[in-house]
């Protein structure tokens, strides 16, 4: 499990929203916090050193600046790989703010080349307040529905969940949409087979991890649903899945997982597959 949380800033207020969320995963899973600055240029790395010794001060972290000219998200996971066991946590938007598109270049392409590691991945709002405490994660929310992609995430949920001492939740999501004219069972019939399913998963997890789990079965479009199940709470981390083999060159990400970042308010735990 992760030994190392390497949160990656480009010196804005919008990468420094995950930091209290990493700083509380490094907290809860006795993790090191490691900050990291890439700069393009030698002459960056001065100010750059000082911005991440103030910031590594203040939450009882390590700073450390790369200087590396050209592709960012490589000299991010070369520094990762540096150390096993190293979870990347990164903002979907940095220091141009939210004008980027949903998932900004870098990191998309932490996610693209992981090489289906997992990434913390935070939306800032740009309201949120920075140098806030670390904050606990209390759930570990997992929505599966029965294919392998979603049942992917499951050790990484589970041993993540375990090891920060949080509740597993498992989410279904019957989504009337996939039915059609007299294909259409009914909606009780749709939910019974969507129950069955995530608590007898919310039941097999909890014993193969040892930690307390609950389930739920909500309706609605998917990413819709899931981030109401959430809504308000801060103290949740979404783990997911990417959308399948062609879902990076076609639509940056899952629509799903993609619906949820951009809505839920908390981070997600995602890999590509």
């Amino acid at each position: 499990m992760y030994e190392r949380i390497l949160v990656t800033l480009d010196g804005s207020s919008y990468s420094e929203e995950i930091m209290a969320y990493a700083a509380g995963l490094a907290a809860a899973a006795g993790s090191a916090l490691t900050l990291l600055r890439v700069v393009d240029k030698a002459a960056d790395a001065p100010e750059a050193e000082a911005y991440l010794q103030r910031l590594a001060a203040a939450h009882g972290a390590q700073g450390e600046c790369v200087v590396a000219p050209g592709d960012v998200a490589t000299a991010i996971l070369a520094h990762a790989r540096q150390a096993p066991g190293t979870l990347v946590a990164i903002t979907s938007h940095g220091r141009s703010g939210l004008l980027l598109p949903m998932l900004g270049s870098v990191a998309l392409n932490v996610v693209r080349a992981s090489g289906g590691e997992p990434v913390l991945v935070y939306r800032p709002t740009g309201q949120a307040q920075v140098g806030a405490a670390a904050l606990k994660v209390r759930s570990v929310v997992l929505p599966l529905d029965g294919t392998e992609l979603s049942e992917a995430m499951i050790p990484q949920a589970g041993e993540l969940a375990k090891r920060i001492g949080a509740e597993l939740e498992i989410v279904g999501v019957v989504d009337p949409r996939q039915f059609s004219g007299s294909d259409m069972p009914h909606s009780d019939d749709m939910k019974g087979l969507e129950s069955g399913y995530v608590r007898n998963q919310a039941r097999t997890l909890s014993e193969r991890y040892q930690v307390p789990a609950d389930w739920e079965v909500l309706h609605g479009e998917p990413a819709e649903a899931i981030t109401g199940y959430i809504s308000g709470r801060r103290d949740v981390i979404l783990a997911m899945a990417t959308h399948g083999r062609t879902a990076l060159k076609t639509a940056l990400l899952g629509s799903v997982t993609a619906g949820c970042l951009r809505a839920a308010g908390v981070p997600v735990l995602m890999r590509a597959p």
